[in-house]
């Protein structure tokens, strides 16, 4: 009987070697998805198992993307949630969304008749998208802002926020924040009365979360709900548009869902904490930044655990204040008048570009990728907070950007 031939020691070294690359090369492209805490689209630790649940089901919902069948239009910006809020993180100014009026002596005319407060540039087939009045002298677009932290936001009490309102300037530093008081729709259910401390929006003018989600699937997406079952409309187009999914187009059920999902989205981690970003909060602080961008509050109660008397650490007061004239829009929305903004809120600068292709996009409109120039086109209040920035010497001006991106 012959025997088998033995296989030589250099063709199983080729083979182990062989193996070895081959494995590296599944390493470099199999990557591990970031831990929790390093991305937006988190749920927090602690929520129940029933909670879980309706976060995985708004977390679908929320990236379902809606066809003409479903109800998508006739007119709207975008076809999903995620359009605008990229894995959970801020819009691309391309995505940008675009609120207009006619503003004179002070007040702002929506324009209801020819399709304001906002401008939906999509249309389904056989339907034309809106375009801009010619005679709209308030246009003011937005970008849609991170989705995360919201259930934080809005289980602040309002006299949490009031605490830090001045709009007389009492105390004579040049900030005098002041909230912009709304009412509710009659489908919330509230425990006070009104008005309610504005929270959401560019300019605070919605207390409620359920509200926002409502509002921007009718408006954003032309989808309505058991919650506001009227379309947006389409006067530019006149009667008769084309529409082909009977109101209301999505259940409650499913737009609970979202709101659930998004009031249980957990900011993410902050950064490494060195002594270069150490100094550079210590600057924030003491130039002014930390009179709007107040570092955290405290929330009430909340049936949701992670959410129940906890510190949100989110760099902003919820207030509206005077930018100056470089960041006005002339759009007066509520008590915000054309210059005022409800103060952004800082978290997550630490990983906001990476959510738009690496470029991070700042401002309410996303107008610039470089911090500097955003601390540098802050006026009104922050005028006094701009100057002593621009007076820093370069090492500290360094330190306070570090601590920003460290956010």
């Amino acid at each position: 009987m012959k025997s088998k031939p033995l296989v030589s020691l250099a063709k199983i070294s080729v083979t182990i070697i062989a193996a070895a690359l081959i494995l590296q090369a599944c390493d470099a492209l199999l990557t591990e998805p970031p831990a929790h805490g390093e991305g937006f689209d988190d749920a927090f630790f602690g929520l129940s198992k029933a909670e879980l649940a309706a976060f995985a089901r708004g977390d679908e919902a929320f990236e379902h993307a809606f066809s003409v069948k479903e109800g998508l239009g006739p007119i709207f910006n975008q076809p999903a949630c995620e359009s605008c809020h990229a894995r959970d993180g801020k819009a691309n100014p391309r995505a940008n969304l675009i609120r207009f009026g006619k503003t004179t002596a002070g007040v702002t005319d929506l324009m209801l008749n020819v399709g304001g407060p906002q401008l939906q540039d999509h249309s389904i087939p056989g339907v034309k998208p809106e375009i801009l009045p010619a005679d709209a002298n308030a246009i003011s677009p937005r970008s849609g802002p991170v989705a995360f932290g919201m259930g934080l936001i809005e289980a602040i009490p309002d006299s949490v926020i009031l605490l830090n309102a001045d709009p007389n300037d009492l105390n004579a530093d040049g900030i005098s924040g002041r909230p912009n008081m709304v009412s509710a729709p009659g489908y919330i259910s509230t425990t006070g009365s009104p008005p309610f401390v504005g929270r959401f929006g560019r300019k605070a003018g919605v207390a409620f979360l359920l509200q926002q989600v409502v509002t921007a699937y009718q408006q954003d997406i032309g989808i309505t709900t058991e919650y506001l079952p009227v379309e947006a409309g389409h006067p530019q187009a006149g009667a008769g548009v084309r529409d082909d999914a009977a109101d209301p187009e999505l259940s409650g059920t499913v737009v609970n869902d979202v709101v659930s999902y998004l009031r249980m989205l957990t900011p993410p981690n902050r950064g490494a904490i060195t002594t270069e970003v150490q100094q550079g909060e210590q600057q924030f602080t003491q130039i002014g930044c930390g009179s709007c961008h107040v570092p955290k509050m405290t929330t009430g109660l909340s049936p949701i655990k992670p959410l129940n008397r906890v510190d949100a650490y989110l760099y902003s007061d919820l207030l509206l204040h005077d930018m100056g004239p470089e960041l006005a829009d002339n759009f007066y929305e509520g008590a915000a008048s054309g210059t005022e903004w409800r103060t952004t809120p800082l978290w997550g600068l630490r990983l906001v570009g990476e959510f738009t292709s690496g470029t991070p996009f700042y401002l309410h409109d996303g107008r610039s990728s470089n911090l500097i120039e955003v601390i540098q086109l802050h006026g009104g209040e922050a005028a006094g907070a701009r100057t002593r920035f621009l007076q820093l010497t370069e090492s500290q001006r360094n330190a306070l950007i570090k601590f920003l991106e460290s956010l």
